[in-house]
């Protein structure tokens, strides 16, 4: 996932804020296992909990189907069409890219796929918008836990971003770094990505189809995540709105702060300080391992069903000699 740029010194951070974040946040889950050692051995999953697992990783499959529709959407909403690239394949076959060291493989998969036919700026700002419109659709689920200590207050604030005084000028800035990036990781075969004659989305309005679009992508993740809860028993500890705020916080945390590929311990970590002191960290832990394991394997399936499709479609369209 994109990590925006929110740290302008961090470059000058020796190995990068993103290396240190990294090392932070896995040593804190790692500190957190060691002290649950004994508890993590003692919890078992019954067969009724495997089932709960298998609905998990069912309903995380169909969020990815979701995220890939809304990502359609925004593209729509731009107003530049989407050329003859099918936007869904594309999105759901380079999404497993994102765990690759770098974190961008999954944009530039994207870009390269796109550009030809709807141009570089549009296509930049197609894989820029997106996860900005993620994380204001995530916080806005935050106040549904309650006043939080103001957090409730706090957390729709991001929706500003996304008015065109405030979107503009970020994109503008996003896609100029984002262009140098993406030229330097460009192989001779692929060539070298053009500058855009304008930058920024050119649009006006509020990208509100795109916003309604990922709320359900964010709600339908969160549902795989509530099937994780009950395999540990831990869905009647609180309400399902405070899992819903808590897990909306986390994933955010995980797609902006800059850390390892796929937000990989940064959202544990920050689920684990969040809840840690209300609800039990053992099985905590074990229900964010296991939805960690079930997203991946998602994105795994999500891909592997586009090869699958593409090569069972080439079989059967070859004609016969």
């Amino acid at each position: 996932m994109l990590k925006l740029r929110l740290f302008p010194w961090s470059g000058s951070v020796p190995g990068g804020l993103k290396l240190w974040v990294t090392l932070l946040t896995l040593s804190f889950v790692a500190w957190a296992l060691k002290g649950h050692l004994a508890g993590l051995r003692s919890l078992t999953i019954s067969t009724l909990g495997w089932w709960w697992l298998m609905l998990a990783l069912g309903l995380s499959w169909l969020s990815l189907v979701v995220n890939a529709v809304s990502w359609r959407v925004l593209v729509l909403w731009l107003g530049h069409g989407t050329g003859q690239t099918p936007l869904l394949p594309l999105y759901l076959s380079s999404n497993l890219l994102k765990y690759l060291p770098g974190g961008i493989w999954h944009f530039v998969k994207r870009v390269r796929a796109l550009a030809p036919s709807i141009g570089t700026g549009p296509a930049l700002v197609s894989v820029l918008l997106e996860p900005m419109v993620m994380a204001v659709a995530a916080l806005l689920w935050v106040p549904f836990g309650g006043f939080q200590g103001g957090l409730a207050l706090l957390a729709p604030l991001p929706a500003l971003l996304l008015l065109p005084r405030w979107r503009e000028p970020l994109l503008r800035r996003l896609e100029r770094q984002r262009l140098r990036q993406l030229n330097r990781v460009q192989d001779d075969s692929s060539g070298v990505l053009t500058e855009p004659e304008q930058y920024g989305s050119g649009r006006d309005g509020y990208p509100w189809s795109p916003l309604l679009a990922e709320l359900l992508f964010v709600a339908c993740r969160f549902s795989g995540f509530w099937a994780c809860l009950h395999v540990f028993g831990l869905n009647q500890v609180l309400p399902i709105t405070a899992w819903l705020a808590a897990f909306a916080l986390a994933w955010t945390a995980g797609l902006v702060v800059p850390a390892a590929p796929g937000g990989l311990g940064v959202f544990e970590a920050m689920l684990l300080l969040r809840l840690g002191q209300s609800v039990p960290e053992a099985p905590l832990l074990a229900v964010a391992l296991s939805y960690r394991l079930v997203v991946t394997l998602a994105d795994v399936l999500a891909a592997g069903g586009v090869w699958a499709d593409r090569v069972l479609s080439a079989r059967w369209l070859v004609p016969k000699s």
